[in-house]
C-alpha cells in the first residue's frame, strides 16, 4: 500500500509559541518541518509534511505545547492534498 502523505499547519500568535509547537511536533512524530511564514500582526505559521497519522499526531502535540505558552490561532491537517497545492508556496511542497 502506498504511503498517504499529508500537510499540516499550525498558526500561533508569537514566534516563541511557534518554536515550542515545532519542537513538540518534531519530537512527537516522524514529520518534516517544511517551512514557516510570518503572517503579520504577530501571527506566524509552520508547515509539516509526513504520513497522515504522523501529521495528525504532530499537529495535536504542537497545539497542546503552544497553548501552554501562547495563543494557538488555527491548526489544520490536509490529508492527501492535490499535487497542485504546492503552487501556494515552496514550503508546502
Amino acid at each position: 500500500m502506498a504511503q498517504q502523505l499529508a500537510v499540516g499547519m499550525i498558526e500561533t500568535k508569537g514566534l516563541c509559541a511557534l518554536v515550542e509547537a515545532c519542537d513538540a511536533a518534531l519530537k512527537a512524530a516522524d514529520v518534516t518541518l517544511t517551512g514557516w511564514e510570518k503572517i503579520g500582526s504577530g501571527y506566524v505559521s509552520g508547515v509539516f509534511r509526513g504520513d497522515v497519522a504522523a501529521v495528525k499526531a504532530a499537529t495535536d502535540a504542537a497545539a497542546a505545547a503552544a497553548a501552554q505558552i501562547g495563543e494557538v490561532i488555527n491548526v489544520q491537517v490536509f490529508p492527501r492534498p492535490h499535487e497542485d497545492i504546492g503552487m501556494l508556496g515552496p514550503w508546502i511542497q
